[in-house]
């Protein structure tokens, strides 16, 4: 074997091996990348359902609350009162229109109960005379599904669902019974989160054994009036490029919420 012929094989191992490299850094490069989203959208997920608790946990208390034990026992544990909201709009003597709104209970549901379903109210669109649904109970609906169909000034008009989830309820509704603009007609209920998480790890960032989210909850002066404010941060990011400095919002470790601002939006929204 002469000396190109040598030279030749080793160039060709060479480019081989340098190939390999090439694709093997660019695949785990890939595979890095998609580690750190898939763990992200974990610790987002995480965050939806802390910020989703502690709204609740404020519409019952009036206040949010940094102790991860209340907040836990409160989702495991806690009770919500279900109020309905009417509103009735009525013409005055001197023509204006003006919206009466009134509110009933209808029942007390637990607090994971109200976290991790959302239940919709389908109510009339507008004054009408019913003529029928156009979905069973228990059928799953989406946003822009055909919903009911009202005759309004001798002109049947289908209306369509605005959320989605599961019907759970339609009222016992006859075809030429009239209703009024605000009439509860059906209920949905709109699974929210995987009802199998381990609540008892809720302070914990996923991904993680031992580290736990940083929470903030404090009243604070805005104007002279104290307003309740609150902010979940995950302490240690999965993104080596996630800073506390960095200029952009959206390129600090994953939050919701603020210490000084009345807001619960999270940095990835």
């Amino acid at each position: 074997m002469n000396v190109t012929k040598i030279i030749s094989i080793v160039l060709l191992i060479a480019s081989l091996a340098l190939g390999y490299y090439l694709v093997d850094s660019v695949k785990s490069e890939i595979d890095e990348k998609q580690l750190i989203a898939d763990r992200e959208a974990a610790v987002i997920e995480k965050l939806k359902l802390i910020r989703e608790a502690e709204t609740v946990y404020l519409e019952v208390h009036g206040n949010y609350t940094s102790d991860w034990n209340k907040l836990i026992n409160f989702v495991k544990n806690g009770r919500y009162p279900i109020i309905q909201r009417k509103e009735r709009v009525v013409t005055l003597s001197y023509g204006a229109d003006s919206s009466i709104v009134t509110f009933d209970t209808l029942g007390i549901i637990s607090a994971k109960e109200r976290i991790f379903k959302a239940t919709h109210n389908v109510n009339a669109a507008n004054d009408g005379i019913f003529q029928k649904y156009l979905v069973a109970i228990g059928k799953e609906v989406k946003q822009g599904n055909q919903a009911y169909v009202l005759n309004q000034n001798g002109k049947d008009v289908t209306h369509k669902f605005r959320r989605n989830g599961t019907v759970t309820r339609q009222e016992s509704l006859f075809e030429g019974q009239q209703v009024t603009k605000g009439d509860l007609l059906m209920t949905l209920e709109e699974t929210k989160f995987d009802p199998n998480v381990d609540i008892d790890r809720l302070a914990y960032v996923p991904g993680y054994e031992d580290v736990k989210f940083d929470i903030y909850a404090a009243e604070v002066d805005k104007s002279g009036a104290l307003v309740d404010v609150i902010e979940v941060v995950n302490p240690k990011p999965f993104d080596p490029t996630r800073k506390e400095d960095a200029d952009a919002k959206n390129r600090k470790p994953l939050r919701f919420g603020s210490k000084t601002d009345v807001t619960t939006s999270g940095n990835w929204e």
